[in-house]
């Protein structure tokens, strides 16, 4: 599903090309976070402490993915830019050397991760050890399997930014099949394999990432693909000075992401000391959430992808169209998953967890999340799609403010002070989405992103 090309003319509206592209790049998002969504399901009906382990494990590798792969935020700038302005050559130059640097960046975290699992573990006093046990078996497989995941996410989001966002979801629909099969047997064992728990959600989690690596590599290398790693015959292109445009856009997203996930981790480690029931519950919850912010981002990755290329194209207006009706789509799309919230709590639950205690916790807390669904819907596209037009300092200082500043404050402020427990920690997250949200739109209205040369 590849956005019309600026060279042949483009004949579809932004709003249109948005809608076409969404579709796609959300499907793909929640297949790509089925992969740990599979893992907790599977895991909850394992035992509690499984279940329990992910809250540990689940944001220790989502963290850490999310802060390494902040440099495909420039992939998706540069790319996209590109594309739109006819350049293909260049925006190949620029995935061929982010595909490298990915690599270098997934060796150091695979090295890192495994020697620094101990005191990670340490950040959990209130876990007990069975939950340490369960989630130290899941992080050596996380992190070994690092390089694979940041090579599939640098080449999905190059495939996505240059237009075509059916491929991805394609591979990521094998990924998940891969998983399912392979997780459910080593969680639960069988066929002469030994129950391993965490570990075989792990192993089978990794071997998704790895075959959608492959796949792309492999569609990627195809000279006849949206986007190839390939240097075009007679090209003569400085692989370097595209790194560096690529790193100077991706610079402030990595300070943004160090700060959101400052922030996230801090957040988590409020949560533990709630206590194992508060974990399990929020883990969940989270589950659930996912769903919410994944297609939001999905959204927003199909909105970025206009952007950039509208930008590329110098097209400032049909740019700020494109946004505009991303935004649009999120809300009502989200707003209407907010319902179902509200209406069948328990049957949502259902999938993660049988502890009736658990489901007790959760229900009030998907009251709120189903205020907060339209509002972070909005609030992501809108940074996804400012990121894919280069303007990360200001994305930086709105993520400051919420995700540290507010999240944390009000989280504390609920949940401690006022005793409100789990139902506060959702109260508190809601706040920092509201705030992003107002802030975004300050910022687009002003329309300073449409301006950034890169």
């Amino acid at each position: 599903m590849t956005l019309p090309s600026t060279a042949r003319g483009r004949v579809a509206s932004p709003l249109n090309d948005v809608r076409r592209l969404a579709v796609p790049a959300i499907a793909q998002q929640l297949l790509h976070t089925l992969v740990f969504l599979v893992d907790r399901a599977l895991l909850g009906h394992h035992d509690a402490a499984s279940l329990a382990s992910m809250q540990i494990s689940g944001p220790v590798v989502w963290s850490t993915t999310t802060i390494l792969g902040a440099f495909t935020v420039g992939v998706v700038a540069v790319v996209g830019r590109r594309v739109g302005a006819g350049a293909h050559a260049e925006a190949s130059a620029a995935l061929r050397a982010s595909l490298g640097f990915g690599l270098l960046v997934g060796g150091v975290a695979l090295a890192l991760g495994l020697a620094g699992r101990g005191p990670l573990l340490g950040l959990f006093p209130a876990a007990g050890p069975a939950v340490w046990a369960e989630a130290d078996a899941y992080l050596a497989v996380a992190f070994a399997a690092m390089p694979a995941m940041l090579l599939s996410l640098t080449l999905a989001v190059a495939v996505q930014a240059a237009g075509d966002t059916r491929t991805p979801f394609l591979v990521a629909a094998a990924g998940n099949a891969v998983n399912l099969a392979l997780s459910y047997l080593l969680v639960y064992g069988g066929l002469g394999v030994a129950p391993m728990g965490a570990r075989g959600a792990a192993l089978g989690s990794a071997a998704a990432f790895g075959l959608e690596a492959l796949a792309l590599l492999a569609f990627t290398g195809w000279r006849g693909a949206v986007i190839s790693w390939r240097c075009p015959t007679g090209a003569r292109l400085d692989s370097g000075d595209a790194l560096r445009r690529v790193l100077r856009i991706a610079g402030p997203s990595l300070a943004e992401r160090l700060v959101q996930q400052t922030g996230f981790m801090t957040f988590v480690t409020l949560i533990g000391s709630l206590g194992a029931t508060a974990m399990g519950a929020n883990q969940a919850l989270i589950g659930l959430e996912s769903v919410v912010f994944l297609s939001a981002d999905g959204m927003g990755i199909a909105t970025a992808a206009v952007v950039a290329q509208r930008l590329g194209a110098a097209a400032p207006g049909e740019a700020t169209e494109a946004l505009r009706a991303g935004l649009g789509l999120a809300a009502g799309l989200l707003g209407a998953v907010g319902l179902l919230f509200v209406l069948v709590p328990e049957a949502l639950l259902a999938p993660f967890t049988s502890d009736s205690e658990l489901v007790r916790v959760a229900v009030p807390c998907m009251a709120v999340a189903a205020v907060a669904a339209p509002i972070m819907g909005a609030a992501v596209v809108a940074s996804v799609a400012l990121r894919g037009a280069g303007a990360t300092t200001s994305v930086l200082a709105v993520t400051f403010t919420g995700g540290l500043v507010v999240r944390l404050g009000a989280t504390y402020l609920l949940a401690f002070g006022l005793d409100l427990g789990l139902l506060g920690v959702w109260l508190g997250s809601t706040a920092d989405w509201t705030v992003r949200a107002l802030l975004f739109a300050v910022l687009i209205r002003r329309g300073g992103w449409r301006e950034i040369d890169l």
